[in-house]
């Protein structure tokens, strides 16, 4: 057939000037479709409704226990180059990061062993049930490929062989590359198209050009007023689809420094702020303002809707914000500033990542809010590389921030309340950037990875929830939208609203879910 005549999907990612060609899934350089359309996992969760889809494996099994974990792994899988795929080389994949990496990955795991060509064990020191999500979403690679690569960390891998649906690079050059089908796909009849294309793009204002002229079927970027800007330049064929699926934007307060050092002024700061404000002027009504429990949309099966209608600190109040530091002693100043105890005034600044202009302006409704109580706040926008770094060392009294995620509220709760991954101001974290935790909930979410049982982790959890809305760690914004577009004009059968099945990120692990299921229009 010939390239013309191929039905080849396009997908639209910005952050890209010219390609450098690595397939390496263990590389942070790996190009896009590296770990969804080359390689794939035991298991994909999906944050869409909270499922563990089977992918490489039929299902699994903990032993009472809790230190041990078995997956069956499908039979019938053959690599790309035709060879069988087996738990040998789930067992291989695991000896190869630690080999790779040190003991410091999945540093739970004491032995990944194949029983036999279907059974994958891993035996753990202690029990940590989050593990499914970790070793079970982990890319698998062929041992007979990769054995005998002499430095596989730097490796670019520039032919891969993989299970996933389009593993053939058929186009290579500076600025786009394809990926083709792979003719021994496991899924009987898929994938339903030829091939995925990535042509480079290196700013979004760029991608989102390509999108709105209809030369992308498949994005996942920011759009400013996509109703006006891409939807009503053909509303029969284009569409968007923005779940509040991910992690949790959030103010982040420093807790080493005065006055955040106060759970009092933490929590005024959240009742001042007007979250409708932030979601319908900075987020263009993208997403909706979080609820007390602090957790994305992801999470909904968490919450108890007593417990969320009961707790409205993320509800603004000036009235009551105000009461707070008034009883607290922060007395107002005649300016209309208050101060602290030492007669410094309250006038802090909000570090925030200049290129990302939706939180730019997030945080500037932010501090006209926090002007009704009394601060004087100012937005410095910086580079994201200064930001991160200020944030790791805890050189900031403000920021606007991400949070943890993870397949359950476990890696939210531990990002923000956990002292196992609290520093002190200088040292180094990637984690707990605002210095705050709670002693009796990291004993809580010790517990919590401690059992796989349903029902104790749910009661574990909302005991969690309860320190979350006493400490106030943090001021919870929104859930960050995870962004999604696309085009009928060629295929069809994409994840929306009315067909959730995935996301529409496309780098996200659901990703295989959906190139797997859109097919061309003609073919229906």
């Amino acid at each position: 057939m010939a390239q013309d005549d191929l039905n080849i999907l396009t997908i639209g990612r910005e952050g890209n000037t010219t390609y450098t060609r690595n397939f390496n899934p263990f590389s942070p350089n790996a190009l896009n479709g590296t770990t969804t359309a080359i390689y794939e996992r035991l298991i994909i969760w999906n944050p869409i409704n909270g499922d563990i889809v089977p992918w490489l494996a039929t299902g699994y099994e903990w032993s009472d226990d809790g230190l041990t974990l078995t997956f069956d792994v499908r039979e019938g899988v053959v690599w790309s180059d035709g060879e069988p795929f087996s738990a040998a080389d789930v067992a291989f994949t695991f000896a190869l990061q630690r080999e790779m990496f040190g003991e410091g990955v999945y540093p739970y795991l004491t032995s990944v062993e194949a029983l036999d060509a279907t059974t994958a064990v891993f035996q753990l020191s202690e029990p940590f049930s989050p593990a499914i999500y970790e070793v079970g979403q982990q890319v698998i690679v062929p041992e007979h490929i990769w054995t005998d690569v002499e430095d596989p960390a730097n490796w670019t891998n520039e032919e891969p062989v993989g299970t996933g649906p389009f593993t053939e690079v058929a186009v290579f050059q500076d600025q786009v590359y394809e990926l083709h089908r792979n003719l021994n796909y496991w899924q009987e009849e898929k994938p339903y198209i030829d091939g995925l294309r990535w042509p480079a793009f290196p700013t979004n204002d760029q991608v989102t050009l390509a999108t709105i002229n209809g030369e992308v079927d498949w994005a996942d970027i920011f759009i400013p007023q996509i109703q006006t800007t891409y939807i009503d330049r053909d509303p029969e064929h284009y569409n968007y689809w923005f779940p509040a699926t991910t992690f949790t934007a959030q103010l982040l307060m420093n807790n080493e420094v005065k006055p955040f050092d106060d759970p009092v002024v933490r929590r005024a700061v959240s009742l001042a702020i007007d979250r409708n404000q932030v979601v319908s002027i900075a987020m263009q009504g993208y997403t909706t303002p979080i609820d007390g429990t602090g957790l994305s949309d992801a999470f909904s099966i968490w919450k108890d809707a007593d417990f969320v209608a009961a707790n409205t600190w993320t509800t603004r109040n000036v009235e009551l914000a105000n009461q707070l530091l008034d009883e607290a002693g922060y007395a107002m100043g005649s300016d209309g500033i208050r101060v602290m105890e030492d007669g410094t005034p309250m006038s802090f600044e909000i570090i925030v990542g200049s290129a990302s202009t939706d939180w730019v302006s997030s945080s500037q409704v932010i501090a006209q809010n926090l002007r009704d109580i009394g601060m004087d706040v100012r937005v410095n926008g910086q580079d994201w590389g200064l930001v991160i770094e200020r944030k790791q060392r805890g050189d900031f009294q403000m920021a606007h921030s991400w949070s943890g995620f993870g397949p359950t509220p476990y890696n939210y709760y531990r990002s923000v309340l956990s002292c196992d991954h609290t520093m002190p101001i200088g040292e180094i974290t990637n984690e707990n950037y605002h210095r705050g935790c709670s002693e009796e909930a990291t004993d809580l979410l010790n517990q919590f990875t401690a059992t796989s049982d349903p029902k104790e982790q749910m009661d574990i959890m909302q005991q969690i929830e309860q320190i979350y809305v006493d400490v106030v760690p943090v001021a919870p914004l929104f859930g960050s939208p995870e962004w999604g577009e696309f085009s009928t004009l060629r295929y069809t059968d994409f994840p929306s609203a009315d067909n959730p099945y995935a996301t529409l990120a496309s780098r996200a692990n659901t990703a295989v879910m959906v190139m797997t299921t859109v097919r061309p229009v003609d073919s229906q």
